[in-house]
């Protein structure tokens, strides 16, 4: 979340009702910003989509995102339904996220120390690893064996929302964990949908996609900042790969790599510029509404540097971020979430293969992965538990790993793509898993916690 730098009210222009809208918008802008009101937006259309599926409106919630859409540029014509749009087009942005967060994290965040990453990074292997293998031994000579990738994935949205609702009942480091375990799980599932999930290749227009990313990548070592030539690179790459038979959004991730994420100017320099701005004497207007024109200079002169101080990196991160986690990824939800549940397919869930190698793996993979990983990491001395964390914390991050719901979703619709009823037995064990995942991740980190609170909890309670 960006944080703004406060302005004194004394220096600020009032509208006559801003003082008493600011106290009820700024909470709520900050709110919005947040990952819980990502996490609270995804359960409501998720809550959305089950009661429409489940009701006599049924047919036509199915049947409006069966609707037919057609992109024409002459007699090419790209034609798909809103369904398909979503997944392949839209969901395009959120890989595109998630390519800068891995980018940002493996440059100057949680994985750019090696040592410091290898914890999550052993925990996010496991967190794959065993899942898998989870399914696979459910699901082993079946037509459902498929779906091994399902439950390998992490939802960061809900997974970190559940953890922030702890607050300081849990080390502080538990969450740094947890974001850096879900960006290495991001990262293996994108690989997961390129290598395994892609059914033919066009080999052309997969040279054509390399060739756009390379011209990028020039692009960037050039020194070109403006991030217009990356979006329109990044439409071309989508295009070619929607062609070349690799699922459409790889092409956000792999253009993400692409994106600059060094400043055109140093941040020391930024604050040269500043002084010297600030030095200079200019004339107010007595119309406090108008700018005299050396402040329109100087105003410009900010605005230029104040973007050059930020790399195109962290301006997409921060412009894309609300877009994709108030409207792509809800829309996804929508469209995706929607399936039959009553009393009959809440048992089936434990009797068919499919389902229950879903719900197995999510709900018990995930967590015996992350720990077992976790303690072979300190048993074999090579790495070691932060302050106040013990191996029975790691149990319930892996618990609430097992949120899979946005990525296991999506992984759903590749692997049975063309048979609804196994999409519809994945969905309902990904719904069903994921709230029992939440629920017990909870639930588990209290109970940790109560019986042998850590060591920063009991600093912070004593200040």
């Amino acid at each position: 979340m960006e944080d703004k730098v406060p302005i004194p009210d004394i220096y600020r222009i009032f509208a006559p009702w801003e003082r008493a809208t600011d106290k009820f918008l700024t909470p709520l802008e900050r709110f919005i910003k947040s990952q819980t009101a990502t996490a609270l937006s995804l359960m409501l259309t998720t809550a959305i989509a089950l009661i429409l599926a489940n009701s006599p409106l049924s047919e036509a919630y199915h049947h409006i995102f069966e609707t037919p859409l057609s992109i024409c540029i002459g007699d090419k014509c790209l034609s798909y339904s809103l369904h398909h749009w979503i997944n392949e087009g839209l969901m395009t942005f959120f890989f595109f996220i998630i390519g800068l967060e891995i980018k940002r994290e493996i440059l100057v965040g949680e994985l750019s120390d090696l040592r410091a990453a290898l914890l999550p990074v052993l925990g996010a292997i496991g967190g794959m690893l065993f899942p898998a293998l989870v399914f696979v031994m459910v699901n082993m000579g079946k037509p459902t064996i498929s779906g091994w990738g399902i439950p390998m994935a992490t939802d960061i949205a809900f997974a970190i929302s559940v953890l922030v609702m702890l607050g300081r009942k849990i080390p502080p480091s538990l969450l740094t964990f947890l974001v850096a375990l879900a960006i290495v799980d991001d990262l293996g599932a994108v690989l997961v949908i390129a290598l395994f999930y892609t059914k033919s290749i066009n080999f052309w227009a997969l040279g054509v996609a390399g060739a756009i990313l390379l011209a990028l990548w020039i692009c960037n070592r050039a020194g070109i900042h403006h991030v217009i030539p990356y979006l329109l690179g990044g439409i071309f790459v989508w295009a070619a790969m929607l062609v070349s038979g690799v699922h459409a959004t790889v092409a956000g991730v792999l253009t993400a790599f692409t994106i600059p994420s060094k400043p055109k100017i140093s941040p020391a320099h930024f604050i040269d510029a500043l002084q010297m701005l600030l030095q200079r004497r200019c004339k107010y207007h007595p119309d406090p509404r108008v700018l005299t024109e050396e402040q329109r200079i100087m105003a410009s002169a900010v605005e230029k540097i104040a973007v050059e101080v930020r790399s195109p990196l962290y301006r997409m991160e921060h412009a894309l971020h609300l877009p994709v986690a108030l409207i792509v990824i809800p829309l996804f939800a929508l469209a995706n979430a929607g399936v039959h549940l009553d009393l009959s397919v809440v048992k089936s869930v434990w009797q068919k293969p499919l389902s229950l190698g879903v719900m197995l793996g999510l709900l018990l993979g995930k967590p015996l992965g992350i720990t077992t990983m976790a303690f072979l990491g300190r048993r074999f001395g090579i790495v070691s538990f932060p302050d106040g964390v013990r191996l029975c914390h790691y149990w319930g991050v892996g618990l609430l790993a097992g949120i899979g719901f946005t990525m296991s979703i999506f992984i759903s619709e590749l692997a049975f793509k063309g048979n609804a009823a196994f999409i519809e037995q994945a969905k309902a064990a990904i719904i069903m898993a994921s709230f029992l995942a939440g629920v017990s991740g909870y639930l588990w980190l209290r109970f940790v916690s109560r019986v042998a609170p850590c060591k920063a909890w009991q600093k912070a309670k004593a200040q």
